[in-house]
C-alpha cells in the first residue's frame, strides 16, 4: 500500500531521475533547485557561458509540468520585455499582453547584463508573486520560481546585482565546469541529450501540494536560536562592510525546512543549516575594503562563523 510519504519521495525522486537523463553531475545545483522549489524561493546561478545554466533551468520546468519562458539579458532589454504590457487600440479600449514572466519557471539569462532598473522589475515578482503594470495588479502562475544566470563578476558588458536585486534571491550557486568524467559521459550521451525523452515527474498541483507539505516540517527553537546566532555574528564582522538581512535567517530556515524534507525527514537538524550557508548567505554580504586587499573570502568568514558558534543538541 502507497503511503503519502512514500509518494511524496517517490514525485522527489523521479524529478531528480528526470532532471538527470539531461544534465550530467551538477549534483548541487540540482538538489538546491529542488529545495527553493519547494521552499517558494528563487535562484541565482553564477558561472561562464556553456555551463549547463540554461539546460538545467528548461529541463526542470519540464519535469516539474510547468511551463518555462526564457528572457535572455541585453542592455537594452526593457522591463515591459519582461513584465508585459497594454497594447492600446484606435478606439481606446486595451488589451494586456503578458510577458515571459507569466510562468511556473522564468531563465532570466546573464541577467547582471541588463540594466538596473529591468533587474528591479523582477522584485515585485519574486517577493509577491504578482506584477503591478499601469497601476493593474496581475497574479502570477503557481508555483513560480525565477532562476536567474549571471556571468562572473567583471565580465565585459556586466554589472553587479543591486543589494536589494540579489537579496530576493534565495540561493546563489556556482556552476563551473564539468569534471573529466562527467564531460566524457556528456560526449557519450550527447544524441540522447540533445534530444531528451523527458517525462514529467510531477504536475504544478503536485508541486503546490509539496510545497504546503514542507511548512509543516518542525525545526526546533534551539535551531532557529542557532541561525539568529550565526546571522548575528556576520553582523557584527569586522572584515564585513554589510551584513545579511532578515531575508538571510529566512532563507536558512526555509531552506533547512526544504532540506529535511528532501530527505524523507519531519524535522530540521543543525546540519541542514549548516549544509546551506554558502549558496544562503554569500550573496548578502559585502567584504570591507580592507578585507580584500588582504584577499578573505565571504566563504571563509562564513566557514569561521560556522565553527565558532556552538552546534545546538537536538532535542530527542
Amino acid at each position: 500500500m502507497t503511503t503519502p510519504s512514500d509518494k511524496k519521495q517517490e514525485i522527489l525522486s523521479n524529478i531528480t531521475a528526470e532532471v538527470s537523463k539531461v544534465v550530467i553531475g551538477k549534483d548541487e545545483i540540482k538538489e538546491l533547485l529542488l529545495i527553493a522549489l519547494l521552499s517558494q524561493g528563487h535562484v541565482l546561478i553564477e558561472g561562464l557561458p556553456g555551463t549547463a545554466k540554461t539546460t538545467t533551468a528548461r529541463t526542470f520546468a519540464r519535469v516539474i509540468g510547468g511551463s518555462f519562458k526564457r528572457v535572455q539579458g541585453t542592455p537594452d532589454r526593457l522591463p515591459t520585455d519582461i513584465l508585459g504590457f497594454y497594447l492600446y487600440q484606435p478606439d481606446g479600449s486595451s488589451k494586456f499582453i503578458p510577458g515571459p514572466i507569466f510562468a511556473n519557471v522564468l531563465l532570466a539569462d546573464e541577467l547582471n547584463r541588463t540594466t538596473p532598473r529591468t533587474q528591479s522589475a523582477l522584485i515585485e515578482a519574486m517577493q509577491e508573486h504578482q506584477v503591478t503594470i499601469e497601476r493593474e495588479t496581475h497574479t502570477l502562475e503557481q508555483p513560480f520560481i525565477v532562476i536567474a544566470s549571471q556571468l562572473p563578476y567583471g565580465g565585459a558588458g556586466t554589472s553587479p546585482l543591486t543589494e536589494v536585486q540579489a537579496d530576493r534571491f534565495m540561493f546563489r550557486i556556482w556552476s563551473g565546469f564539468p569534471d573529466k568524467e562527467d564531460e566524457a559521459q556528456i560526449l557519450k550521451d550527447i544524441d540522447e541529450i540533445s534530444d531528451p525523452q523527458i517525462s514529467p515527474a510531477a504536475t504544478t498541483d503536485d508541486i503546490i501540494q509539496l510545497q504546503q507539505q514542507v511548512k509543516k516540517v518542525h525545526i526546533a527553537e534551539s535551531i532557529r536560536h542557532y541561525i539568529v546566532d550565526i546571522i548575528d555574528r556576520l553582523r557584527h564582522h569586522p572584515d564585513l562592510s554589510l551584513g545579511p538581512s532578515p531575508r538571510g535567517s529566512i532563507a536558512l530556515f526555509k531552506g533547512a525546512r526544504g532540506l529535511a524534507f528532501t530527505q524523507g525527514r519531519d524535522f530540521a537538524i543543525p546540519d541542514d543549516v549548516k549544509r546551506l550557508l554558502i549558496p544562503a548567505l554569500c550573496h548578502r554580504i559585502r567584504i570591507s575594503a580592507e578585507a580584500e586587499m588582504e584577499d578573505i573570502t565571504p566563504e571563509a568568514i562564513i566557514n569561521n562563523i560556522a565553527n565558532e558558534v556552538p552546534v545546538p543538541k537536538i532535542e530527542s
